[in-house]
């Protein structure tokens, strides 16, 4: 008995990791008779797994998706993985929090002792950003389905009448969850939050889909964000009372250059002309701004706020 049951479950991760398999490569890589092969496969079928046999000369079986779902096999660095995500599923803003819990619990039924014990040993704490919004995880299925079949989706959206648009790509951005599509209304690419987006049933027209310029979406999506393609829409330039090597450490897009002993001058962008003023603050070090006038309006204007908050009236900064 416990020689079928191993064979059995090799006969499943063998028809798992490929479409196709002719029922002689079968009972050669089991080192059975194709008769055997077949006893096997009435077996899985019994247990619920949908196994088709192909017609023909060589003959041979598929593993297809059911109308209900079997038990599952996993190898242990697959469930260990399969875990992991369910525990740091809350992160994503997906809305799908509570499902991921009984999915772990039941996963972690089925688990033979070793792997359950190695699992709880391994707890993570998956902290939600607090700028993450979260998602309807219907409203994530509709636009993944819609992408996948070339679907115009209509939708209503913040700021006025219906929209619709060509979905391309779901992303993640921030903590939020976005629909990368084409626009033919403004005949521009476009990145909609997917927290915001009501669908609308059904969906429109099939369309081509259109090439993204670059072709890469996570180049593409991070200069949009930053407002062009070139770089960040805000960019100054400051005196700062730090050395260059640990500036630049932490400004990636910036350049820090070198002035003296313990000085360097930086220049940075940033989305907006506060975001940018609030950057250079977090060095926590004396500084000059040398320009735009835009982050001297900006710096002053935080200057004030955080003197507010502070309890000091403005006047007290001269």
């Amino acid at each position: 008995m416990q020689k079928t049951s191993a064979r059995l479950l090799a006969l499943l991760s063998l028809l798992q990791a490929r479409r196709d398999w002719p029922g002689a490569l079968l009972a050669e890589r089991l080192e059975v008779s194709p008769r055997t092969v077949r006893r096997d496969v009435e077996r899985l079928r019994e247990l619920g797994y949908p196994i088709v046999a192909a017609k023909g000369p060589d003959g041979g079986y598929r593993l297809e998706a059911g109308s209900r779902l079997p038990p599952l096999l996993f190898d242990d660095e697959q469930a260990v993985a399969l875990v992991v995500a369910l525990q740091t599923v809350a992160v994503t803003g997906a809305g799908v929090g509570e499902a991921a819990a009984r999915a772990l619990t039941t996963v972690r039924q089925v688990m033979p002792a070793r792997l359950r014990h190695r699992i709880d040993s391994f707890q993570v704490t998956a902290v939600e950003p607090a700028a993450a919004a979260p998602v309807d995880g219907a409203t994530l299925s509709t636009l993944s389905a819609a992408i996948h079949a070339r679907e115009e989706v209509r939708f209503d959206y913040p700021g006025g009448r219906p929209r619709r648009a060509h979905p391309h790509h779901l992303l993640t951005w921030g903590g939020r969850w976005y629909l990368l599509a084409w626009d033919p209304d403004r005949g521009d690419w476009r990145t909609f939050r997917a927290d915001r987006i009501t669908p609308r049933v059904p969906n429109g027209p099939r369309f081509t889909p259109r090439d993204l310029p670059g072709g890469d979406v996570a180049t593409f999506v991070t200069s949009r964000f930053r407002g062009s393609e070139s770089g960040w829409p805000c960019r100054g330039e400051v005196i700062l009372n730090l050395p260059a090597a640990e500036v630049s450490r932490y400004t990636p897009d910036g350049f820090a250059e070198e002035l003296g002993p313990g000085w360097c001058r930086l220049i940075l962008g940033s989305w907006s002309w506060p975001a940018l003023a609030a950057a250079v603050g977090r060095f926590d070090a004396d500084f000059e701004i040398i320009g735009p006038p835009e982050l001297k309006e900006a710096a002053a204007h935080l200057a004030r706020r955080y003197a507010r908050a502070a309890g000091s009236p403005p006047s007290a900064l001269g």
